[in-house]
């Protein structure tokens, strides 16, 4: 794991004319049995090198063991994720303003693709991709119809908010950016241009791995939060810090 680490590191020193790093905070947890290997969180961290931000988990298991067996339709279709929660106000991604939770998403979902301006597996067919493991930003609510009483917030069908260029187009705020990432041994990176979050300097942010369903009826709430399985912090605290 450290020396994976180390080697992106020095991808980075080498492409960037000037290397910044801040003093950012991480959250270490230790392993629990209870929890599938793939989901248990031990580390979190959020660091700014250059003009990029480095969004990086570390599991107990394998970070990309599984995805989601699919049950063939949108209706009750799985996901699943690996979520960095934030403190970041919803408008410094494109959304309006305090709309609710911001968080950064890598997610799984063989049953439906989000991201139609994007084709990740390069076969010519950008509706096929959902499986792969993928980013989001997503703006999360309280909602009590959901089983972990959290839902990527609905958009009515009367109501045109904000929404980030690369939004999906989908009844819901969430959008779809096409970071790069991997998912290598046990962990998480994604990379995200310091110019996408408007340029902050400073938030908190946790981890979270959970898993996500769409509602049955394909009615709001549409996406629910179903379950979660591990909070780096243990109590969604948000103590980690990009200062």
């Amino acid at each position: 794991m450290i020396q994976k680490l180390t080697a992106l590191i020095a991808i980075l020193l080498l492409a960037l004319p000037v290397f910044a790093h801040d003093d950012s905070e991480p959250i270490t947890s230790p392993e629990d049995e209870t929890i599938p290997t793939q989901f248990d969180i031990v580390y979190a961290q959020v660091e700014r090198f250059g003009s990029t931000l480095i969004f990086h988990q570390i599991v107990a298991g394998e970070a990309d063991e599984t995805t989601p067996e699919p049950v063939g339709d949108l209706a009750g279709a799985p996901v699943y994720s690996f979520v960095w929660v934030t403190s970041l106000d919803t408008s410094s991604v494109g959304f309006g303003a305090e709309e609710g939770i911001l968080a950064l998403a890598v997610t799984s979902h063989p049953d439906f693709d989000d991201t139609p301006l994007w084709d990740e597996d390069g076969d010519g067919d950008t509706g096929n991709d959902g499986a792969l493991w993928h980013s989001h930003w997503v703006v999360l609510v309280e909602d009590e119809a959901c089983p972990a009483g959290l839902t990527v917030k609905d958009i009515p069908e009367d109501e045109t908010p904000t929404v980030p260029d690369t939004w999906p187009e989908l009844p819901i705020l969430i959008d779809s950016p096409n970071y790069d990432l991997e998912l290598t041994d046990s962990e998480v990176v994604v990379m995200v241009p310091h110019s996408e979050v408007d340029f902050a300097g400073d938030f908190n942010f946790d981890g979270v791995t959970a898993g996500l369903q769409v509602n049955a009826s394909i009615h709001a709430p549409l996406l629910c939060v179903t379950n979660v399985d591990d909070i780096a912090s243990g109590d969604l605290s948000l103590p980690g810090r990009l200062n």
